[in-house]
């Protein structure tokens, strides 16, 4: 049994949904993917994209991203807590899973999050430009640090479990350090809403042997205090250069003769 990782994969892009849609549907009957969020803002897109990797995959493990959670579209004027409850029924009705998977040696925690301003506080500037800030809506006094914590206590119930290989994911950041220093002075204005430094406490806690994230759309494999973090977003068709376009094979070290369209963790970015 095999473990993919993906995020970000935006299908509201047609490009995107067409490279979706032509994933074998016999390569991965018996293999896992992490979908580590931002798939669409669309209920509907949403389902389509789950249902299609449910049936190529054995079990598809997502958690919503920002995204996913836009409410901006609809005409209702429910908040986006009660978006991701409509989210959680379609993953469930879908076929996938937010919930824990265990199999002989192996588990996979996904992990709710937001981010928390542990990163920096947002400047005037991003408050204008970043879509959350429109396109999310939230009950009234509720803060960031209250979103959070809100996706942070869902993940209270989640059990310790036994030895073998862990993994965890989310689709935020849980540590700054994940961005490379490569990164443009002007584009880190955006670090603030990237991610969240107790998360990483959650993760630690559970002492996972790989830890999968999204969101940055930058991508990324590091290992730091004995935990692999990995970032494998497809990203926006523009976006070339920092998304691989694949799937990544993250666990277990695999057999020669992968499909075109998979990537392999083969070693540890310093």
């Amino acid at each position: 049994m095999r473990v993919f990782a993906l995020s970000d994969i935006h299908i509201d892009y047609n490009v995107n949904a067409r490279w979706i849609a032509a994933l074998s549907t016999s390569e991965y009957r018996d293999d896992l993917l992490i979908l580590a969020g931002d798939v669409s803002d669309s209920l509907r897109l949403l389902e389509w994209s789950l249902l299609t990797l449910a049936a190529r995959f054995k079990q598809v493990l997502y958690v919503p991203g920002n995204h996913d959670l836009w409410v901006f579209r609809d005409d209702d004027k429910k908040t986006s807590l009660e978006k991701f409850d409509q989210v959680s029924r379609v993953v469930e009705q879908s076929g996938a899973s937010m919930q824990p998977f265990h199999h002989e040696d192996l588990s996979i925690i996904p992990l709710l999050s937001w981010y928390d301003y542990s990163f920096g506080q947002p400047s005037d500037e991003l408050r204008r430009h970043w879509m959350d800030y429109r396109a999310c809506r939230w009950p009234d006094g509720f803060e960031a640090s209250h979103v959070a914590a809100y996706f942070e206590n869902l993940n209270n119930a989640t059990p310790m479990v036994g030895g073998g290989a862990r993994i965890t994911c989310s689709h935020f950041l849980p540590r700054i350090d994940l961005m490379p220093e490569y990164i443009p002075k002007e584009k880190r204005i955006l670090y603030p809403v990237l991610g969240s430094a107790r998360l990483d406490e959650k993760i630690r806690a559970l002492k996972p042997k790989i830890h999968v994230y999204g969101h940055s759309h930058v991508n990324r494999r590091v290992k730091i205090d004995g935990i692999t973090y990995v970032n494998n977003a497809f990203g926006y068709p523009r976006e070339t250069s920092i998304a691989s376009k694949k799937l990544l094979c993250i666990h277990p070290a695999p057999m020669p003769g992968r499909a075109p369209n998979e990537e392999v963790l083969i070693a540890d970015e310093v």
